[in-house]
């Protein structure tokens, strides 16, 4: 069975990687040196030659600021792509898994969001998104998963985690978090083996929320963090969103639910803190090779 994974550099394509060669699992990895999945003779092309069993999209626009700007640019990966792997996962009948956000959703909420509850993007990149997954449930619904995640970190790329731990290991002084945004923190090795082992437990397809447990603002987050580097938590103090403006405008509850992982015979993701935790040694060791 040969997968082929689309985003392959990215820190969550990297993790499914890892994950699938640890189980030596056939893969192909694709990233942008071999072409764009934004084109579709290309796209069409690569895939049938490859006939993979298995296709998982990791590739994504996610600068969310940026795509303000930048509509086309956003589309092109979070939209269009997404129709022409679904398009040619179709043509050769494989799985496909693709990977989206929290971002679908107005945020305007008390309850974790169900999977089934109406999207109502924020932002330029919450709507391509949710149009990407429209284009799965247009084009190839039945062979499909869509795992929606958020708040994603790992010790590859930039991310909230590796940032706020170089401040802790680096500086002195106080850093202002934003405390009124609430979610679920997601190790992206978590989320590849949950990937990874929902293609091959064969669980009905459809959307699944695919982040660790628990929830928490990013004050509360970037604190956890202080602390498991050894540093003054204290230094951290909360703050409100107003006194950072973005072009995008964020959700401010983006707590996925995760009943329909009862139904489908897999475990769910475990706590955000228990995955941080064993997750911060191998950051902390990333974060001290690049200085």
């Amino acid at each position: 069975m040969t997968w082929l994974v689309v985003g392959a550099r990215g820190q969550l394509g990297k993790s499914v990687c890892e994950v699938l060669q640890s189980r030596g699992v056939d893969l192909i990895s694709w990233d942008r040196n071999i072409g764009s999945a934004s084109e579709k003779s290309f796209v069409s092309s690569f895939v049938g030659k490859i006939k993979p069993k298995v296709i998982v999209n990791c590739a994504a626009w996610t600068d969310v600021d940026g795509a303000e700007s930048n509509e086309i640019g956003a589309q092109l990966i979070n939209m269009h792509a997404v129709g022409y792997l679904a398009k040619a996962a179709k043509l050769c009948d494989a799985k496909f898994a693709h990977v989206s956000t929290d971002y679908v959703f107005s945020g305007q909420s008390e309850v974790p969001w169900r999977e089934g509850d109406e999207k109502q993007p924020l932002s330029v990149y919450g709507r391509t998104k949710a149009k990407g997954e429209d284009l799965i449930n247009l084009i190839y619904p039945e062979r499909s998963y869509i795992f929606r995640t958020a708040w994603l970190y790992s010790a590859y790329r930039k991310n909230f985690v590796k940032t706020m731990g170089g401040l802790a290991m680096k500086e002195s002084g106080t850093v202002k978090v934003v405390s009124d945004q609430f979610g679920q923190p997601t190790f992206a090795g978590d989320l590849a083996v949950q990937i990874v082992d929902s293609v091959l437990a064969n669980i009905p397809f459809g959307i699944y929320h695919a982040t660790n447990s628990g929830q928490a603002s990013w004050f509360e987050f970037a604190r956890e963090i202080f602390r498991l580097v050894g540093a003054d938590v204290s230094r951290v103090e909360p703050t409100g969103s107003d006194l950072f403006p973005r072009p995008a405008k964020r959700p401010v509850y983006s707590v996925l639910g995760h009943d329909k992982w009862l139904e489908s015979g897999v475990k769910g993701m475990r706590n955000w803190k228990i995955a941080l935790e064993y997750a911060m040694p191998r950051i902390v060791s990333a974060l001290k090779a690049e200085v």
